[in-house]
């Protein structure tokens, strides 16, 4: 068993028109619906704003560009039973493709291959389908007139 770790990640919120771009998933432990932006860990010896541009090419091929640091957030949180601990850079990006605003949702892929369904989202939806995490997010992006 591995010992408790905390990890850092990077998530981008790509936003558009009072909307932001999230992944939808299922907590398989208590089958509580989560939204959550894109990206993931932060590899040793890379740096934030690179670790989201890589993540992104990953999970859905897209390039991206304005990259800029919107504040960095904590999370303590239960997922599938476990404890988790999570410091999370939370950026701000355009996609270079300006079209992908127009879709109704994004087909990506996980680092373990299994495939999602992004959508855009705007806060009615983080009340009716399932909260916006990490905790703190929802709040720092109306603070930032990101999310209406």
């Amino acid at each position: 068993m591995q010992a408790p770790r905390i990890r850092f990640l990077a998530l981008c919120v790509f936003h558009h028109q009072g909307r932001i771009l999230v992944n939808v998933f299922d907590d398989p432990a208590t089958g509580q619906t989560l939204c959550r932006p894109l990206g993931g860990g932060i590899e040793f010896g890379e740096l934030g704003r690179d670790a989201i541009a890589r993540e992104i090419i990953e999970e859905l091929g897209q390039p991206i560009s304005d990259i800029r640091l919107l504040g960095t957030l904590e999370s303590l949180f239960t997922y599938a039973g476990t404890p988790g601990h999570e410091i999370v850079q939370v950026y701000d990006a355009r996609f270079d493709d300006a079209s992908l605003y127009q879709q109704d949702w994004l087909d990506g892929q996980e680092s373990d291959n299994s495939p999602f369904r992004a959508r855009w989202c705007d806060s009615a939806d983080f009340t009716r389908t399932g909260p916006l995490v990490p905790q703190g997010l929802q709040a720092l992006l109306h603070e930032l007139s990101l999310l209406s």
